[in-house]
């Protein structure tokens, strides 16, 4: 058993960096946070800045240790999770990106993927990585960049330039630029990785000209790939956890055995089910992914992703200023018993599973002389359960299995209004840990097994405790309803950009 005392947890998101340090029973130590600039150079395009993630990812490791007052010799293990599929090329000698952080939201590539499906190459794609042709993806982000960013193709085929996401960024600005890797739950998000074989895929790699010499290593999701060195701080500690943040939350949550579903309440939200070492293909437009990969075996998940989640929250405080804050929001949105026939169908970047439409866009409908602000809160709340509540219908038609329960995590799963209101719709109890920083956690836990820190799952399932159970409590008939004017909401929003 490790002697060090605490496990750092780098937790990079869309939105902002953060940096949480856990004790041995998982409880959080010190955590520090900074947001970080959005970049939208056009409609429908969303980046970031490479450096300035790396800048903030730096920011809040020093301040963490600092808040905790902690040694770097207090740390035993470096875990780093990431928003998945965002691109990021940068030049192998200088360290510099070629162009901006392509963000998983960006929807530029939309036209290359209807064109990609025309040409009948989707049935081969969903094959070999469980995906669909998608502007989501890290793949047609990365050909973009070679065909639009001038001399990129040329350096890239030359091997001065490397890709990766953003786990692969991070791991190698904190080792110096000495390793290059990922996960095998972030090269599934990727296109080009094969998740039978576990290998990037020479046929997935000529259908997006991609030059095999620019790509990672694939890893297990727990295992030594380096040390950390200066100026990051601390310095001299082993990296050896890496997971995409959905499949880190999913094992933050310990839903280790099959059938076991987590939904993550950020700016979008996910959701997992663990399908065990089985990759099961899916009939109802959800994803198979690689969940994580430890010790030499592989498990898998389905998954279903909702672009606009907690974003949709965001959206109104930032943009319409109808509310300062989410707690207000919340406030507001349980001051009306519903959203008065209103639907808001957040649709800002496309829809996610099971509709896979890049042109769709939002639409509020049902509004009426009286609808009023709290009204717009509480349909905004609403929408994220309506979207997780498609998807989990989609799961349990897949694998098979009922859900018993939906662990939740993430912001969003604060919000008392929201939860209960998931609870209803889906007629199943939702229930919210004590620590809901669960995709911090999960990072943590497979940097912690990997040095000895924790011994096995058993240890770490121990940690896992229920905070609040959140029970149905409405009527099906009730809520069969709501669904239903809900589906016909969506149908509306479907489509739009092509039909103007």
């Amino acid at each position: 058993m490790s002697t060090a005392r605490f496990v750092l947890a780098l937790d990079q998101g869309t939105t902002s960096s953060r940096t949480i340090i856990f004790d041995r029973a998982g409880a959080v130590v010190a955590t520090a946070q900074q947001e970080f600039p959005q970049l939208y150079p056009q409609p429908g395009w969303v980046e970031h800045d490479p450096l300035a993630i790396w800048q903030t990812q730096q920011a809040t490791a020093a301040a963490a240790l600092a808040k905790a007052g902690l040694a770097p010799a207090a740390i035993a293990a470096v875990g780093v999770t990431n928003q998945r599929e965002t691109t990021v090329v940068w030049d192998r000698a200088t360290g510099q990106p070629v162009y901006p952080a392509i963000v998983w939201q960006d929807r530029r590539t939309s036209d290359f993927c209807a064109q990609l499906k025309r040409d009948g190459a989707e049935p081969m794609v969903a094959a070999k990585t469980g995906l669909r042709l998608d502007p989501y993806f890290s793949g047609t982000k990365l050909r973009w960049i070679l065909d639009n960013v001038a001399g990129a193709r040329a350096r890239a085929e030359a091997g001065q330039l490397l890709f990766g996401t953003i786990d692969t960024w991070l791991v190698w600005k904190l080792t110096g630029g000495r390793v290059h890797v990922t996960d095998a739950s972030n090269a599934s998000r990727t296109l080009l990785f094969n998740i039978k074989t576990g290998d990037w895929d020479d046929e997935l790699l000529a259908l997006l000209r991609v030059p095999r010499v620019m790509l990672p290593a694939v890893r297990s999701s727990s295992e030594v790939y380096g040390e950390t060195s200066a100026p990051f701080c601390p310095a001299g500690v082993p990296i050896s956890g890496i997971a995409g943040d959905q499949q880190a939350a999913l094992f933050g949550q310990a839903c280790f055995a099959p059938g076991m579903a987590k939904n993550t309440y950020g700016t979008g939200c996910f959701l997992l089910m663990n399908t065990g070492t089985e990759a099961v293909p899916s009939r109802n437009n959800l994803l198979t992914t690689v969940a994580w990969q430890i010790g030499g075996r592989t498990e898998y998940a389905l998954e279903g992703s909702v672009f606009i989640g907690g974003a949709a929250v965001q959206w109104l405080r930032d943009e319409l200023k109808l509310v300062q804050s989410a707690a207000e929001l919340d406030e507001l949105a349980s001051s009306v018993p519903d959203a008065g026939g209103m639907f808001l169908v957040p649709a800002f970047a496309g829809l996610g599973a099971p509709h896979w439409d890049p042109y769709a866009r939002g639409v509020a409908v049902g509004i009426t002389r009286g609808t009023n602000r709290a009204h717009f809160c509480r349909a905004a709340l609403e929408s994220i359960a309506f979207q997780s509540a498609d998807l989990i219908a989609c799961m349990e038609k897949d694998s098979g299995i009922a859900l018993q329960q939906l662990r939740v995590d993430g912001g969003a799963s604060r919000s008392r209004p929201l939860m209960q209101f998931q609870a209803d719709l889906l007629g199943t109890p939702v229930v919210r840990p004590k620590s809901v920083e669960t995709t911090a956690l999960g990072a943590a836990y497979l940097a912690g097994l990997a040095v000895g820190y924790w011994e096995n799952r058993d240890d770490i399932a121990r940690n896992w405790a229920v905070d609040s159970t959140f029970a149905p409590q409405r009527p099906r008939d009730e809520m069969a309803k709501l669904r239903g004017a809900w589906s016909r909401a969506v149908e509306r929003a479907k489509s739009w950009e092509q039909s103007g």
